[in-house]
């Protein structure tokens, strides 16, 4: 019988809160659901998507526990890790995705990267072509409207190659993660064992 008093409920949640509360997998749907919706959309990377990607990962850290660690790869622990690897890899590239945008030093992006500038200079010919009635009346306007059309250009560009890149990323980052809590996890697991093993002949 269950029971209905303040002290069942605490204690219901303090179990669901463990190491193997299923319903914490509704965390990583989520997570990837928030940055799938946001990695659709259209545009340059603006900075707004590292604020996201560092959200749901601290809201992933914060709310998500894996199973107890079990050997195999078929394994309840195994697909709980995989998931959650990947999620946090790919919420770690949306995460730095405006840096490898911006940064050269960090994202080479070699043979891709250059083309970029020569885009915007086309752009902003192709505006002052546009716009060359504009040209006698109003200089200023006609320069800032050429340079705001090749800033969008070169951004588009970058944007575009970045976005091409990061499932490269986000799967180094998946990886990653995934090796380090599985080898974490397993060492904790033997430690435990290894300490619960020890206590009968501390007694004796």
């Amino acid at each position: 019988m269950v029971d209905p008093s303040p002290q069942g409920a605490r204690s219901t949640a303090s179990t669901g809160g463990g190491r193997d509360a299923p319903g914490q997998a509704g965390v990583i749907g989520i997570g990837l659901a928030a940055v799938l919706t946001f990695a659709l959309t259209q545009g340059s990377w603006q900075w707004f998507a590292t604020y996201i990607g560092a959200t749901l990962l601290a809201v992933i850290f914060s709310f998500y526990r894996l199973p107890t660690w079990t050997s195999g790869l078929r394994s309840t622990y195994m697909r709980n890790l995989t998931a959650y690897s990947l999620v946090v890899g790919l919420c770690a590239a949306i995460a730095v995705a405006p840096m490898l945008q911006r940064w050269a030093w960090l994202f080479p992006m070699p043979g891709t990267r250059d083309r970029c500038p020569a885009l915007g200079t086309y752009e902003s010919i192709r505006t002052e072509a546009a716009l060359a009635n504009l040209a006698g009346r109003d200089a200023a306007a006609l320069a800032q409207a050429q340079d705001i059309h090749s800033h969008d250009a070169v951004a588009d560009c970058l944007s575009a190659t970045t976005t091409l890149w990061l499932p490269v990323y986000a799967a180094g980052g998946a990886v990653v993660v995934g090796l380090g809590v599985w080898s974490i996890d397993r060492v904790r697991v033997r430690n435990e064992s290894a300490e619960a093993g020890r206590r009968p002949s501390r007694q004796a």
